[in-house]
């Protein structure tokens, strides 16, 4: 081209340029025209300049951001469209379309956003109509479409054939032609390298396709062939085939690649499927037909894999699956039917996959899912999703029937609600049926419900709806005849509708509503199944196992649970009901299998208490089996039953399953601490297992198992459940169990007769070297203690026992022969020795406990019933085998004694290379650091040396007559062995040092318990070798001493670990509280020493005390116990040494040894885990030892706290933080107290403290852990004994006890202290008497002067009020302490606090108080109460209860004072019945009554006259007062109340707490007399005031009824009013003056106006108020203009009655400018919070009083006045809010905030309107939505 025609060219692309930028895109055609008309340019070379310049035109659009403006898109679209249009000139130019598309159509696209749709579907239209204009499909199915498909395969990892090279080439020049001129603004978009936007290529992708199947539909065949040579159809059949192939890949990628396959391709090819069945490809040569049914089948199939994924995945599943019914109904034809196709169309409803997921998706938790599911269903399904339900009654057969009978008032609001849903009543006639279409409406009603609707449309149309599917669900018209015959064999299964209706059951069940949830509950329990057949087991069993057991577990369904220890509710027993029912019909196996998942629910999620037992309680009804359904079963499974003998060992293999399952149900229940709760658990699992599972069918192992699983006390000696264990191991021999049952008890004898061998036998050789550690040890002590436990339990006779005790004497005889034999374990037999001896000895506690609580609570059983009933077995067992002990007792010490020379052994010492596994080994059990040789050898001389010392104690205490000295012996040597052992600086050398003190604790606990004569003889024998002893030397200085410094030194040494040094002093304080513990045993035993003997010195005895206290502050957690023992023998021990007997003389503990020992277990205390008892009840009965109590200078030295003091005041505060705390030290310090009277002066703040602290709430586990722990009920035993034993058992585990043991300590004190001045008389007794004087004067002083206790306004059960009631509880028990001396100050603060204000809860203390000083102090009667009750102008408060304290004193007073009490009392009160205060006065009526009832019988009949005139009127009083019908409705709600009364017991710690705990819950406080007087009388007016209120409103009705009349007549009164105030703006109206006191005349005066000068003051008032009736009118006028100017919309709220919603709808309707606001009650306008929140708006918008009883009458008369009323309710026929056009006259209904509109008002409503709700949370504020109604109207109403 020559230079002039270059530059004319550039100029001429330069004024393009400019005119792309100004032009519109349609004008640029005929703008290319006109320039190719005037500048003869042939099209070709304007498109090849275009196209050149094309990277130049765009390079300044494309500097800036990546989102093009609407400019540069205008620019873009009009250079594209010239390109195309030019092409279209160009015709078929195959060469320069491509050219378009690589140089200028692709990187376009690369370069436009994704999110510019509208400029991406402008391009694409813009290059689709080139092609189809120029007929270019083969170049586009060439070149561009492998472009963007192999893009979009390469995305997915797709391998791509190289077909266009070429053509990719000349795309890649493009791009870098374009880069090299835009530079780097996008280069990394214009990178040849990087990928096609996924998007862009799916959009373009479609466009193509879209085009190509809209080019073949405008069409008809003839021009197909002739223009287009049927280039169309291949091209789309191609395309469409390779967007199968991408759609199927596509769908299973990542979340972009579905989108895009949603978003763009699905629709597409849904939509050339809908015309066409089938298309026809070639590929590579081969003619192949893509099927509509194969593609279906495929995206089926990637849906399948996408519900199993996840959420996300999921939901993108149901988007297609919605789109595909969408676009292909199943009622779809094919536009162009292919005849010759006659294959079966496929249809993803006939696949059960697809119900299957539907179902899953209707209960999935997310909400967004739920809803996908539902419309889903609803597409599927030939009926409207919006239609309204029918029930299939017609309204006329409605309105036909009546009211049914014996409905209670919800169930016909319900009845009526479901009415106005148009969902009918229940009808239980047969001849009422339902198609398959009205289920389907049901179900989906009754879903949507649930998602959407209130709860009370819920409530109306559930239980109805529900009945009739149930009712029709066995018949043939149900799911299964859904239209044209759909899926009808996958809803031809029996129970289908089941499987619906159990998602109903499961939405409801996991409502937010608490009450929607119950009323499910409730109604699925409520369901009787056997009206339904068999129907109950067509139950879904993931339904019943999951959702419905989730449900169970929900607190919201059991409030009565465990009220008044009743572990049950009606949902549990009807939930056990149903798991009857439903396993009635279910085989052996069966059942079981459905047992044991039943059970595994347990451990598949956390059951609170209620759910726990409701689990237990299913299980054992399901597993309960009647002799009717067992003949049932084996008549309907009798082809079973044969499979079943087949299958005997899966059987007992499910058995066994089951057992062990249920075992954890047990186990879950030790979480939950009641004892009774857990024993009803234990009762129902063990009630399952005897039902289904005979012991012979499961392993013993697993029998052992699951029996020691149960609590030890339900299973011991009196234990609830010990009879029904032995009756389930003796064989249950039911009718559904195999014959061989009945010889379950021979069988399992066997098993366990076999057991011992099986357990000794030899397993753990290694290197024939028996190999074992502590852990091994440890898991054949707990496999050996449940056999021994069971074996207890099955055997019945004596000879049971033969096989178990020749097996014992055969191999403990000939144990030291046996030690080498390779086939069987000593340990393992010495353990077996072990458990048998602790068993029997739990067996005989138990036993002799159960004897001494059945002769306690029994008065009928004797002495020898008792041993018959506890000893008569447990003896035989006893003799037997403490026989068999002697027998190898010898053999066993043989056999220690072999094993103990490894203590000696300097081969295991020197042994110290440790192996590296042990070396390294820090954590765990196990923490020897020994080689496994050693460890082996080590644990087998412990184990031996326990042996030992168990049996020997065991036999010495069972016979007495035996000698056991060369077992004391053995066991006194082996202790001078390790004390006398040196101290080893060895690791190995100290391990073996820490087993032989581990072996040492046992042996001294055995023989501190039986130290007799021959004990201290073998002693001496041995000491000798020790150290040579003088004459009077204590006998166990020398051994105590040495045993200190030896163990002491092995700690010193320091090759020890930390955590085996820990080890090594847990052993030494038990080694040393056995030591410390053999003079008290000897004592016991009546063991005395010669004289001048002892057993310790005090100096030995001084040591060991301060080791222990120093040691105190770093005691390790489980040496906390073992040293407060030893502390508390010491503190003994001194004791015993101040009366000089087994001790040497010693001056016992001083002040400063009590000092530190106080500070040291206060560190230890504070360091505790305050939960555990036995620890805090260790210290307290340790360190506040009765030795020392009554030592006055423990409490105060020089006047300051002395070392108990310090520490009792540090427990008791500490104690406000542990409750368990200050309940033990309540206990312990009351007794200590009640037997050291003189020191309670001392302890006034902490008995006060003590005395106003608790409350009413149960410590379960306290008592669980006090059965459980038997260290705790050992340390709990030996705490001080309580001032009254009932009371502590009943209050012990609440914190209730601290003041009900103060309470009844005083109750005791004041025993002795009436022993004053009597013969009995003793320090103690006047110590008392000053004690209880000195705390009643503090109380009373606390409860006048102390700040919270004095104070009169109080809210009841508030701290103080609680706190008030406690002190005046404690007042009362101390009143016996009330003296002459102080009972002036006692009155005095009485009448203070009678006279305060007090709620009748407290006061009823205060009177009980009074009438007893009274009737203690009768000279005060006349001086004091008489004057008090004649101060009339008292408070009634204070009144009520003096006449009540009066009205007792007359009648409990002594026979010697009760007519002077009443001669004296009786007149003040009488004028009290006159009384203008009502309470007062009906309160004394009735205590009048009372008095004249007891004390004035009825007179004889005759002449009146004789009678004295006041008895006459008593009797006419009397009379009065038993007739008036007042009086007697009084008298009858308080019955009983005065009669049971009794002053004297009610000042007791039994008349205050015990009493009355199992009812009441606040402070044990009874509902007071003056307290019913009041609840009666405000129950009278109450019914006075609703007897009024009713009246009111029917006055209110019949007003608005006339106002209808009196219509016509206001309206012409108003216009004619109007008229008089436009033409006469100044009236005149007449003034009412009214005379005020001070200006009244006489009556002679003729006329006040007489006067002139009054005249003219009135007459220049008169002129004054002129002016301002002036006013008053332009301001009526002006307010009259505004009315008119408001919309015509009334608001009703008068459902409503929360202020701050009727406040905010007032200030509402003002911003708005509504008409009137109608309200039930207009005085809540008067209310401060109201006019806080409306701000004035009351004052300017009308507001109407409608009350709630005229809402109808007043809605229909605004319906005459021409307003449409409207209700702003969810219903099923609501119209949302923004498809809703409002009249221009609108009244708006609002519902109450949580009912809603009741059905009565709806019917008269002319439509419904709801608000669209999108969020989770489905509920609006009322106010809220009455404000968005009433913007909506005025919206409209803006907006015409």
């Amino acid at each position: 081209m020559s230079t002039s025609k270059s530059g004319s060219m550039n100029s001429l692309m330069a004024s393009l340029s400019t005119s792309f930028g100004k032009v519109p895109p349609v004008a640029v055609p005929a703008m290319l025209d006109c320039i190719l008309a005037s500048t003869g340019l042939p099209p070709s070379s304007l498109f090849a300049s275009l196209l050149d310049a094309f990277p130049n035109l765009i390079k300044d659009i494309l500097e800036e951001d990546e989102k093009l403006g609407r400019d540069r898109c205008k620019y873009l679209t009009s250079l594209v469209g010239a390109l195309c249009h030019l092409l279209k000139k160009l015709g078929a130019n195959n060469n320069a379309l491509q050219s378009f598309m690589s140089r200028s159509f692709i990187p376009l696209l690369k370069l436009v956003h994704a999110s510019d749709r509208e400029l991406l579907n402008q391009i694409g239209e813009l290059f689709i109509n080139v092609v189809i204009e120029t007929n270019s499909w083969v170049v586009v199915e060439e070149n561009l479409v492998p472009f963007f498909v192999r893009f979009v395969g390469l995305s997915t990892g797709m391998p791509q054939h190289k077909e266009s090279d070429a053509f990719e080439c000349a795309v890649f020049k493009g791009l870098n032609d374009l880069r090299n001129v835009v530079g780097v603004v996008k280069e990394h978009m214009l990178s040849p390298s990087g990928p096609f936007p996924l998007p862009i290529s799916c959009h373009i992708l479609t466009l193509m396709l879209d085009a190509s199947l809209h080019s073949l539909q405008s069409a008809s065949i003839s021009e197909l062939i002739v223009a287009n040579d049927y280039y169309a159809e291949k091209f789309a059949a191609n395309l469409i085939w390779d967007l199968c192939n991408l759609t199927e890949r596509l769908l299973l990628q990542s979340l972009e690649h579905r989108s895009c396959t949603i978003h763009f391709f699905l629709p597409i090819i849904f939509k050339a499927f809908v015309s066409y069945r089938s298309f026809e490809i070639s590929v590579h040569g081969q003619k192949q037909i893509l099927l509509r049914k194969s593609f279906l089948e495929k995206i089926w199939k990637c849906c399948r894999t996408l519900f199993s994924l996840g959420p996300l995945e999921r939901r993108d599943a149901y988007n297609v699956l919605s789109m595909y019914f969408s676009s292909l109904p199943c009622t779809e034809q094919c536009d162009v039917a292919d005849t010759s196709m006659s294959e079966e169309e496929f249809d993803i409803r006939s696949e059960k996959e697809f119900w299957d997921e539907i179902k899953r998706g209707l209960v999935d938790k997310e909400g967004l899912v739920r809803k996908q599911s539902l419309q889903m269903l609803k597409n599927v399904l030939p009926i409207n999703g919006g239609s309204q339900p029918s029930s299939g009654v017609s309204d006329t057969k409605l309105c036909e029937r009546s009211i049914p009978r014996g409905m209670t008032k919800r169930e016909l609001w319900a009845d009526k609600e479901a009415k106005s849903m148009g969902i009918g009543k229940i009808n239980k006639s047969a001849d009422q049926n339902l198609n398959s279409h009205q289920q389907w409406e049901a179900f989906i009603l009754l879903y949507e419900m649930l998602e959407e609707y209130g709860t009370h449309l819920v409530e109306a149309a559930w239980n109805h709806q529900v009945s009739l599917l149930l009712q029709f669900s066995m018949s043939h018209v149900n799911f299964a005849s859904l239209v044209d015959g759909i899926h009808r064999n996958q809803c031809e299964i029996v129970g289908e509708i089941f499987n619906w209706l159990s998602i109903l059951w499961e939405r409801g069940f996991c409502h937010d509503n608490p009450q929607v949830r119950c009323l499910i509950m409730q109604s699925f329990l409520g369901i009787e199944w056997k009206n339904y057949g068999n129907s109950a087991k067509s139950v879904p069993e993931t339904f019943v196992l999951g959702p419905f057991i989730q449900a169970l577990n929900d607190p919201v369904h059991h409030k009565e649970f465990g009220v008044k220890g009743v572990y049950s509710s009606r949902i549990i027993e009807g939930a056990a009901q149903f798991f009857h029912q439903y396993t009635s019909c279910l085989n052996e196996r069966n059942r079981i299998a459905f047992l044991s998942k039943l059970a595994s629910a347990a451990k598949q999620q956390s059951f609170s208490r209620a759910g726990l037992m409701g689990l237990a309680e299913c299980i054992a009804l399901a597993a309960c089996r009647n002799d009717s359904e067992a003949d049932w079963c084996e008549d309907a499974f009798l082809d079973m039953a044969n499979v079943e003998i087949s299958s005997e060992n899966f059987l007992q293999h499910d058995k066994a399953t089951l057992l062990d399952i249920l075992r954890f149900v047990i186990e879950s229940s030790r979480q939950h601490f009641n004892p009774n709760y857990r024993f009803r658990v234990c009762d129902k699992v063990l009630e399952a297992a005897a039902s289904v599972v005979c012991v012979f069918e499961v392993p013993l192992e697993i029998l052992l198992h699951f029996i020691s699983t149960l609590p030890r006390e339900l299973t011991d000696y009196g234990g609830s459940l010990r009879v029904k264990v032995q009756e389930w191991l003796s064989g249950c021999g039911k009718k559904h169990c195999s014959s061989r049952c009945y010889n379950t008890d021979v069988k399992l004898l066997k098993s366990l007769h076999e057991f011992p061998k099986k357990f000794t036998s030899c397993h753990c050789l290694v290197d024939d070297f028996l190999i074992y550690d502590d852990e091994d040890l440890d898991a054949w002590e707990f496999e050996i203690k449940r056999w021994a436990r069971v074996l207890f339990l099955a055997i019945k006779e004596e000879h049971h026992l033969m096989p178990i005790l020749e097996f014992i004497q055969n191999h403990g005889a000939n144990i030291c022969n046996q030690n080498n034999d390779m086939e069987w374990i000593p340990v393992k037999f010495l353990i077996l020795t072990l458990s048998l001896v602790h068993e029997l000895q739990i067996m005989h506690e138990r036993a002799a406990e159960y004897g001494t609580e059945v002769q306690r609570r029994s008065e009928f059983s004797s002495p020898e019933t008792l041993f018959l009933l506890n000893d008569g077995e447990v003896a035989i067992l006893i003799e037997n085998f403490t026989e068999i002990f002697l027998l190898i007792l010898e053999e066993l010490v043989s056999f220690a004694n072999l094993s103990c020379s490894i203590y000696s052994s300097s081969t295991a010492i020197d042994d110290m290379d440790l192996p590296s596994s042990v070396r390294g080994k820090l954590g765990g059990p196990s923490q020897r650091r020994l080689s496994s040789s050693t460890t082996a050898a080590v644990l087998q001389a412990v184990t031996a040396v326990k042996s030992v010392a168990a049996i020997s104690s065991w036999c010495a205490k069972f016979k007495s007559d035996v000698l056991l000295n060369f077992a004391s012996s053995f066991l006194w040597k082996f202790f001078l062995k390790i004390v006398s052992f040196p101290s080893c600086d060895s690791e190995t050398g100290a391990e073996i040092s820490v087993a032989g003190y581990e072996a040492l604790a046992p042996a001294l606990r055995a023989l501190a318990s039986v130290f007799s004569p021959q004990i201290l003889d073998t002693i001496r024998e041995n000491d000798k070798f020790l150290l040579l002893k003088l004459e009077g030397t204590p006998l166990l200085d020398s051994l105590a001493l040495s045993f200190l410094q030896n163990i002491n030194n092995l700690l010193a040494v320091g090759v020890l670990a930390r955590t085996r040094r820990a080890v090594l002093l847990n052993w030494k304080w038990l080694c040393l509280e056995s030591l410390l513990s053999i003079p008290s045993h000897a004592d016991v035993s009546g063991l005395h020493l010669e004289e001048g003997n002892c057993v310790y010195s005090e100096a030995a005895l001084r040591l060991i005390f301060t080791d222990l206290v120093e040691s105190l502050e770093n005691a390790g957690e489980d040496s906390v116990l073992s040293m407060l023992r030893s502390v508390r023998l010491a503190l003994g021990l001194f004791a015993k040494g101040t009366l000089h007997s087994v001790i040497s003389s010693c001056n016992g503990v001083d002040v400063q040894m009590m000092w530190h020992l106080v500070r040291s277990s206060w560190i230890l205390h504070v360091s505790c885990n305050k939960r555990r008892v036995a620890p805090i009840a260790a210290l307290l009965s340790s360190v506040l030892h009765s030795s020392v109590f009554g030592d006055e200078n423990m409490h105060v030295t020089n006047k300051a706290p002395g070392p108990l003091k310090w520490l009792i005041e540090n427990i008791i505060e500490e104690g406000k933080k542990s409750p368990r705390t200050i309940r033990l030290a309540a206990l312990h310090l009351t007794g200590l107290w009640l037997s050291n009277p003189r020191t309670i002066k001392y302890y006034i703040k902490e008995l006060k403290l003590l005395s106003l602290y608790g409350s009413v709430a149960f410590d379960e586990d306290f008592e669980a852990e006090l059965q459980d722990n038997f260290d705790a009920k050992t340390e709990v035993s030996l705490l001080a004994k309580s001032a009254d034993p009932e009371l502590t058992e009943v209050f012990i585990n609440t914190e209730l006890y601290g003041r009900v043991s103060v309470a009844a300590l005083f109750y005791k004190l004041a025993d002795l202290a009436d022993m004053v001045g009597s013969t009995n008389e003793t320090e103690d007794c006047l110590a008392a008497l000053e004690s209880g004087k000195l705390f009643l004067l503090e109380l009373l002083d606390s409860v006048v002067n102390d700040k919270d206790l004095a104070k009169e306004l109080y809210k009841k059960y508030s701290a103080i009020h609680r706190r008030k009631i406690r002190a005046w509880q404690m007042i009362c028990v101390l009143s016996r302490f009330a003296c002459e001396d102080i009972v002036g100050q006692v009155i005095q603060s009485l009448h203070t606090s009678l006279c305060r204000n007090n709620l009748p809860a407290v006061r009823q203390y205060l009177e009980t108080f009074a009438i007893n000083i009274y009737l203690k102090f009768p000279s005060l009667v006349v001086e004091q109460l008489v004057p008090i009750l004649r101060d009339y102008d008292m408070r009634p408060q204070a009144l009520s209860s003096y006449v009540f304290i009066t009205a007792n004193v007359i009648l409990h007073a002594s026979e010697a004072f009760k007519f002077m009490h009443l001669d004296n009392l009786l007149p003040p009160i009488v004028p009290l019945l006159t009384s203008h205060h009502h309470s007062l006065r009906g309160f004394t009526q009735l205590l009048v009554y009372q008095v004249l009832c007891k004390l004035f019988p009825t007179l004889d009949s005759g002449d009146s006259q004789i009678i004295a005139l006041e008895k006459r009127c008593f009797e006419d009083l009397k009379s009065y007062l038993a007739k008036n019908s007042d009086c007697v409705r009084l008298r009858a709600s308080m019955e009983g109340y005065l009669d049971a009364y009794n002053p004297k017991s009610s000042v007791t710690p039994g008349g205050i707490f015990i009493n009355r705990v199992e009812e009441l819950e606040f402070e044990c406080v009874p509902v007071s007399l003056m307290e019913q007087v009041l609840t009666f009388l405000n129950d009278v007016r109450e019914d006075l005031r609703c007897s009024m209120a009713r009246d009111v409103v029917i006055i209110k009705n019949e007003s608005l009824r006339v106002d209808e009349e009196l219509d016509r007549m206001e309206i012409s009164s108003n216009v004619q009013e109007q008229k008089l105030l436009s033409q006469q703006p100044c009236l005149d109206f007449q003034k009412k003056v009214t005379l005020l006191k001070h200006e009244k005349k006489d009556d002679n005066v003729t006329s006040f106006f007489g006067n002139k000068e009054t005249n003219g003051q009135i007459f220049e008032m008169e002129k004054d108020d002129l002016l301002l009736d002036q006013l008053l009118q332009s301001r009526s006028l002006a307010m009259e203009r505004i009315r008119a100017s408001r919309q015509p919309f009334i608001l009703v709220a008068s459902l409503l009655d929360r202020i701050p919603n009727l406040a905010g709808l007032a200030r509402t309707c003002e911003v708005f400018k509504a008409s009137g606001l109608a309200i039930a009650d207009a005085s809540i306008l008067r209310d401060k919070q109201f006019q806080l929140i409306s701000v004035t708006a009351e004052k300017w918008v009308p507001i109407i009083e409608v009350p709630v009883n005229s809402v109808k009458v007043f809605l229909e008369k605004k319906k005459q006045e021409g307003f449409s009323i409207l209700g702003l309710e969810q219903t099923a026929n609501s119209i949302p809010l923004d498809q809703y056009t409002f009249p221009a006259k609108t009244v708006l209904v609002l519902g109450r905030e949580k009912e809603g509109i009741p059905v009565d008002v709806i019917h008269v409503l002319d439509a419904c309107i709801e608000i669209p709700q999108l969020g989770v949370v489905r509920s609006l504020n009322v106010h809220v939505s009455g404000a968005i109604a009433l913007w909506e109207y005025t919206r409209q109403q803006r907006s015409q």
